[in-house]
């Protein structure tokens, strides 16, 4: 018995839209990195993108539980001596709220090629609105 691998023109990528209003960020954020990595597919293979496409939206309005959202900090490193940023959650929502997400869901994937091949097929958007209604994407509902 041999096993099927999948070539690229068997994978078909459909196209799912979630709404961040009022979600949990991890949670939010897992569920959207198995849909992007193709671990709902049953198609999947570690070392292929199987994945589909995801679309967040209202990403302005996604929560944190606990004390979380006065302690988080988000850091980045410009690269010269003395140039570690932080930013607080808060601030970092009201100035950029697709970043947080976008954050937390790529983090989720693997730290290869692969993943931030995965991670092109992310979307994320502030209001309500986005450009993909040609590509016709699905709700996915989390729980």
């Amino acid at each position: 018995m041999s096993t099927l691998v999948p070539s690229s023109k068997e994978i078909s990528r459909k196209w799912y839209v979630v709404d961040a209003s009022g979600q949990t960020l991890g949670r939010l954020a897992t569920k959207a990195a198995s849909v992007l990595s193709g671990k709902l597919n049953p198609q999947y293979t570690p070392y292929l993108d199987t994945g589909d496409h995801v679309i967040v939206i209202n990403a302005e309005k996604v929560r944190l539980t606990g004390l979380k959202p006065q302690s988080k900090l988000y850091r980045r490193y410009t690269g010269f001596p003395g140039g570690l940023r932080e930013e607080s959650f808060t601030r970092l929502l009201n100035r950029r709220p697709e970043k947080i997400l976008e954050e937390a869901i790529k983090g989720m994937l693997p730290k290869s090629k692969l993943g931030r091949a995965m991670g092109t097929k992310l979307k994320v958007y502030r209001g309500d609105k986005h450009p993909h209604a040609a590509q016709m994407p699905v709700e996915l509902k989390i729980a």
